[in-house]
């Protein structure tokens, strides 16, 4: 048995539209339910040199975008905003390098969440050591209003003072979404 229904317009509790029908087969619906946000991508547009087998956070001096002023540029931290705890989506990336003629022993980025370590993401060039690594990552979290997502680069250097690599936002970056429907 089929049926028939015949409406100009889908509401919520609320009285908000979620789809409207102009009654000639045309809709439109409510884009702000479907958006993935907040979103953001900050990266580095400068070289940072670092305490050589100390973790240190990574600072970002610049975003490419930020919807919904969810990453705190001042404090090189993305924060959860009012109203948006859910599920999200992050992802980064960083490049690390040694100075001079040195050679990298170790490469570590570490995400912490409200100031404990939730991630750690290694790559060892032990077995065939250089000069630069690039350690990328992505990973989804649980989330509540106010928490903190910070990323942190170890770097083990044979020798000299090793530097997280700015310059483009392909070398090192901080982004992530919210994810909807889940």
């Amino acid at each position: 048995m089929a049926g028939i229904l015949k409406v100009d317009k889908y509401q919520d509790f609320n009285g908000n539209d979620i789809m409207t029908s102009d009654g000639s087969g045309n809709i439109t619906i409510n884009n702000s339910a479907l958006k993935n946000t907040p979103a953001f991508l900050a990266h580095k547009t400068s070289n940072q040199n670092i305490t050589d087998a100390t973790g240190v956070k990574v600072t970002f001096d610049s975003e490419i975008y930020d919807v919904g002023s969810s990453f705190d540029l001042s404090n090189n931290k993305f924060v959860v905003p009012s109203n948006e705890a859910g599920k999200y989506i992050l992802y980064g990336g960083c490049q690390m390098e040694a100075n001079g003629s040195s050679e990298l022993d170790n490469a570590i980025l570490y995400l912490y969440k409200n100031g404990s370590i939730v991630a750690q993401y290694e790559n060892n060039p032990t077995s065939n050591p250089g000069r630069a690594i690039n350690c990328t990552w992505s990973d989804s979290f649980d989330l509540s209003v106010s928490d903190y997502i910070e990323m942190y680069a170890y770097i083990d250097d044979i020798s000299g003072t090793p530097t997280v690599i700015g310059n483009s936002r392909h070398r090192t970056f901080f982004g992530g979404y919210k994810l909807i429907g889940v």
